[in-house]
């Protein structure tokens, strides 16, 4: 039974095939930050020096979000979904240490396990950058960890001979400087999905819509928001985040809408997201239907109304529950059987 009345079902596969066959889902998506996130290594923050646009020549440095920074949390809101409906229990599949292999997130964002087996991920993502430019995209704060006392002394030091004196306070040393990226910076990012089927689809842009928090801390800062602004289903892969980026900033320049140091207009992004990604789809040399601006409000509007409903979304778990464990059955645990005897 379709889920989708938006969608042909001509770009979906009806189970997932074990061999590629060049169908792809690209999901196109402007990340922006809502607090303070962190995209890092080794403390400091992740950036890249690039030309700023297509047309525009300088170089600049811009803010990355490392491909793991984004697939990451959109598989684990995934697995938490599939544990809350009973689809996936935690003591068989635990991220990162037992995979299950038959379920949703492990067929769909694949999963390794040394000789007992893996799977290719279905879902690609490459390194995203910033609109802005780094000076303009980060910020450096100072940090401290206070006593339950909530402030920075500690009383109750030791004297010389070894007893507490209450009175004998030491302020702590745990301050830290910090860059952490600035509200309302803007990631351009596309999510590939190959070979879709309609309830993988359905699963990938539920994660999509539904991760709020990326980078480190995800528990006290990071909070990112996922704004779709098109789907592109094609026989191939498309433009990349960069150049998209920098088709972006071009169209921004030109519309005078870089107001440095002025934190982007979230409407003008949206509107240059749209322009110059349909302009670089016209010059792509590949198949392709675009589901962009107006054409893309009726299947947003559409998966929204699905996943916002506890049948809508049982619907969509259960059937990419029940494709998973027929391509497990299929194509991992019979060669595991055959590889043991």
């Amino acid at each position: 039974m379709a889920l989708l009345k938006t969608v042909d079902a001509k770009f979906f596969h009806t189970e997932i095939p074990y061999k590629p066959m060049g169908k792809y889902a690209h999901f196109l998506t402007v990340r922006v930050t809502e607090s303070y996130p962190l995209f890092q290594t080794d403390g400091e923050l992740n950036k890249a020096r690039v030309r700023a646009g297509i047309e525009e020549k300088n170089t600049i440095s811009r803010l990355s979000m490392f491909k793991r920074k984004q697939s990451t949390p959109e598989r684990l809101v995934g697995r938490e979904l599939l544990r809350t409906y009973g689809l996936v229990k935690p003591e068989e599949c635990e991220y990162n240490v037992a995979f299950g292999m038959d379920n949703p997130d492990c067929i769909i964002y694949g999963f390794a396990i040394g000789d007992s087996g893996s799977e290719k991920s279905k879902v690609v993502v490459d390194t995203a950058f910033s609109i802005t430019a780094f000076d303009e995209s980060h910020e450096n704060f100072t940090l401290n960890a206070p006593y339950e006392n909530g402030t920075m002394a500690a009383k109750g030091e030791k004297k010389a001979d070894g007893k507490l004196d209450g009175n004998i306070g030491s302020v702590t040393a745990r301050i830290n400087q910090q860059d952490h990226i600035r509200p309302q910076v803007f990631f351009p990012s596309i999510v590939t999905l190959k070979d879709p089927t309609e309830a993988s689809f359905l699963y990938v842009f539920n994660n999509i819509l539904r991760t709020r928090h990326y980078g480190a801390q995800t528990t006290r800062t990071g909070r990112v928001r996922n704004e779709l602004i098109g789907v592109v289903f094609a026989d191939g892969e498309i433009v990349s985040n960069l150049r998209w980026t920098q088709a972006i900033y071009d169209q921004m320049k030109t519309a005078g809408t870089l107001k440095a140091p002025d934190p982007l207009d979230e409407d003008d992004v949206a509107e240059a997201a749209k322009t110059a990604v349909q302009n670089l789809m016209s010059e792509e040399f590949i198949v392709h239907t675009d589901f962009i601006g107006d054409d893309f409000k009726p299947l947003l509007a559409e998966v929204k109304t699905l996943t916002a409903s506890e049948d809508g979304i049982r619907s969509i778990l259960d059937q990419a529950n029940k494709e998973a464990k027929a391509y497990y059955g299929v194509h991992i645990d019979k060669k595991a059987k055959a590889g043991a005897k």
